[in-house]
């Protein structure tokens, strides 16, 4: 269980806030936490690069010269790899780099992941409501007052996107703004300091909660 702080919009302590989520056990969390990472980037990838070898290469239908008499190499092709502008041996090819990974795995690694990051974790009051028009200045300035070191990565959490606060939010170069149902390990990870709502909160617990 994880005991957090709630400020509100101004960084002053309004009250307690708890997580309760089942994580590895201690011996395997840092393996299946690193195969749910891997599994992410690695999916990630689009595999779409691909090159030509030589039968797929335009021209070299006809022998350069021929076979016997002129003192040079015996050449077949003009497309061959060892000339330039010939095909490339053994280069990539278009496919699929998915890695599967049970669901349950993938949801333990989740909870694992966010519960070892308790010392990052800041939970503020709701604060939609402070962004009747978009201003990234203003979710600057509060993120300085919440504690946030002003070169810090940071994930901001909240329980359903708004509009002016995604506007106010896409400026700022180290800030990922994300839903709380759409958590991910990679952002996890990434992000120095984990800032959500309290409605983010508690949406957490009952979407992770099993």
């Amino acid at each position: 269980m994880v005991n957090c702080v709630v400020k509100n919009w101004e960084g002053q302590e309004v009250g307690q806030a708890t997580l309760e989520l089942k994580v590895a056990k201690e011996e395997n969390a840092s393996h299946i936490v690193h195969r749910a990472l891997v599994r992410q980037m690695t999916n990630a990838r689009q595999g779409t690069v691909s090159t030509k070898t030589r039968s797929e290469v335009r021209g070299g239908g006809r022998k350069p010269w021929r076979q016997k008499g002129t003192g040079r190499a015996r050449a077949g092709s003009i497309r061959s790899p060892l000339w330039r502008g010939g095909g490339v041996i053994f280069g990539p090819k278009p496919r699929e780099f998915n890695i599967n990974m049970n669901r349950k795995e993938r949801r333990l690694a989740l909870r694992t992941a966010l519960m070892s990051r308790d010392a990052d974790l800041i939970v503020i009051d709701s604060f939609a409501e402070k962004f009747p028009r978009p201003k990234t200045k203003e979710l600057v300035t509060a993120l300085t007052r919440w504690g946030v070191e002003p070169e810090a990565k940071v994930l901001l959490i909240v329980s359903e996107k708004d509009e002016n606060l995604y506007l106010s939010a896409r400026n700022i170069a180290k800030l990922k703004l994300i839903s709380a149902d759409c958590l991910n390990v990679y952002d996890l990870l990434w992000a120095d300091k984990l800032v959500t709502t309290s409605d983010a909160l508690a949406k957490i617990q009952e979407v992770y909660s099993e």
